[in-house]
């Protein structure tokens, strides 16, 4: 991400009508640095282990990115991640229907195959307590 856009960035405040009122978005590195904070202090190791590599791709892959809007929005959803893992408003929240249509079929297949991984991890786990 260029340093232009790191500025653009930190200065759009969201539009999301869910969040309590209008929110700076942090600059990428502060960003990042929070959400490992926030898997430190709020996930199980398992689960911690799992959303650091997540992240870790997901910036890595996000790092040229040149279209200001994209990165609002890449930015925008990582900060209300960090702030629901932070409040523990994650357990057993559902993804808004809205979102899930505006995948496309690349991003809805590695859904899929994160929610498969979830439920083998599921499965050997209890297969293991006998």
């Amino acid at each position: 991400m260029r340093p232009t856009l790191r500025l653009l960035a930190s200065a759009m405040p969201s539009t999301n009508a869910m969040s309590p009122g209008p929110m700076a978005l942090l600059p990428p590195i502060y960003l990042y640095r929070r959400l490992f904070r926030a898997h430190r202090r709020h996930l199980p190791s398992e689960m911690r282990l799992l959303g650091d590599e997540y992240i870790k791709a997901e910036f890595r892959a996000h790092r040229d990115v040149e279209n200001p809007v994209h990165l609002i929005g890449f930015l925008t959803e990582w900060q209300l991640y960090a702030q629901k893992i932070e409040g523990d408003a994650w357990a057993g929240e559902k993804l808004d229907q809205g979102k899930i249509s505006k995948m496309s079929d690349e991003q809805l297949g590695q859904l899929y195959e994160l929610m498969r991984a979830i439920q083998k991890r599921g499965t050997e786990g209890q297969g293991s307590d006998s």
